[in-house]
């Protein structure tokens, strides 16, 4: 094992550990660096591999969540210069999802074993506290620190950078954040100070808000296709189709996704407490501990809502979500029901087919 040349690429005692726990050393482990329906490349620090999973792996998984994404360590066995077959995917630190687009219960993984991620929304109308609340959330339920990152600000007044911070401010949104100008390059510097060699950071937002042309300037280098900017919108062309991995010259690891439209909640409370932990701390007071914080008597959240404790917009937003959540917990369940109806079937299938032989 090329531990040297793995630890550029984040690898960590834990994972060293799990592999010689689990009689896997006599693999290689490398770690997904790019996605591309199904098929992977794979880094074992020294060199990249085409890599697939084995039938073993895709028979065993019970969703899409257990196949590799990229920041995943894998254990791997190379065949030839250029190929591997993946058989396992490790444990993962942290993972950024969201419920995938058009599959209600199932999940899609955005990038794994993430530190920090950023999110990238410009100053002009992609700028949006309601989608800021939905990728905190996304964020927390992982344990991932978020920054957050507003762009564009060469096209902005400085009226326009105060509403922004008061806005946060109103919301009382405690989220580190940055100024940034990919143009200027004005506020480059700030981000380079939140990265550190072996930590992995993920680049997430809206399609045009200028995610490749960050990471190409923290490059250095004009690795990632960027659109040209439409005169109409102001915003840049939708290039990114894919998720790719890159190490940094200070040894910061960057991750580089396609841009989102969608970003449903899944299963996590926790992610939504600790972005609207003012709505938390006042839920813990209610009368009843299954208020839904809507009409009911004693409720803790709305008394503090008709007093104009906390933001109206914000609290909107906190329902939307928590109603998203319920509905995902819904279909993940009636998912299941009808896959233990279908095992069920066919397993007396097969007995009666054994009882009708003898």
């Amino acid at each position: 094992m090329k531990n040297t040349h793995l630890k550029d690429l984040g690898l960590s005692n834990k994972v060293i550990s799990y592999l010689e726990e689990n009689s896997l050393s006599d693999l290689s482990v490398g770690r997904v660096t790019q996605e591309h329906r199904e098929r992977y490349i794979v880094s074992d620090g020294q060199q990249e591999y085409e890599a697939e999973i084995t039938g073993n792996l895709r028979f065993s998984a019970n969703s899409r969540e257990d196949f590799p994404a990229v920041g995943d360590w894998v254990a791997m066995m190379i065949y030839d210069s250029d190929h591997a077959i993946i058989h396992r995917v490790l444990p993962r630190k942290t993972v950024l999802k969201r419920q995938a687009v058009g599959k209600p219960g199932e999940i899609q993984i955005i990038s794994a074993n993430i530190d920090v991620a950023f999110i990238v929304q410009s100053i002009d109308n992609n700028f949006n506290i309601n989608r800021l609340e939905r990728y905190l959330t996304i964020c927390y339920s992982s344990g991932i620190e978020p920054l957050l990152v507003i762009s564009k600000t060469d096209l902005a007044t400085q009226e326009d950078i105060n509403n922004v911070v008061n806005n946060l401010r109103r919301r009382k949104k405690e989220v580190r954040f940055v100024f940034l100008s990919n143009i200027t390059m004005e506020g480059i510097d700030q981000v380079l100070e939140y990265i550190q060699k072996g930590k992995t950071y993920s680049v997430i937002g809206s399609s045009g808000v200028g995610k490749s042309t960050l990471i190409n300037n923290l490059l250095n280098n004009n690795i990632l296709k960027t659109g040209n900017i439409s005169k109409s919108t102001n915003k840049g062309r939708h290039i990114t189709e894919h998720r790719e991995l890159f190490v940094m010259e200070n040894g910061g690891i960057i991750i580089d996704t396609p841009g989102m439209r969608e970003l449903g909640v899944t299963d996590d409370e926790e992610g939504i407490s600790t972005t609207f932990d003012e709505i938390a701390v006042l839920a813990s007071r209610c009368r009843f501990p299954d208020c839904r914080h809507i009409n009911e008597t004693g409720c803790a959240v709305i008394e503090a809502l008709t007093n104009g404790l906390i933001d109206e917009e914000s609290y909107n937003n906190y329902l939307k979500i928590v109603k998203e959540q319920e509905r995902f917990n819904t279909s993940v369940a009636e998912k299941r029901k009808k896959e233990k109806v279908f095992g069920k079937m066919i397993k007396n299938y097969y007995r009666d087919m054994k009882n009708n032989g003898s």
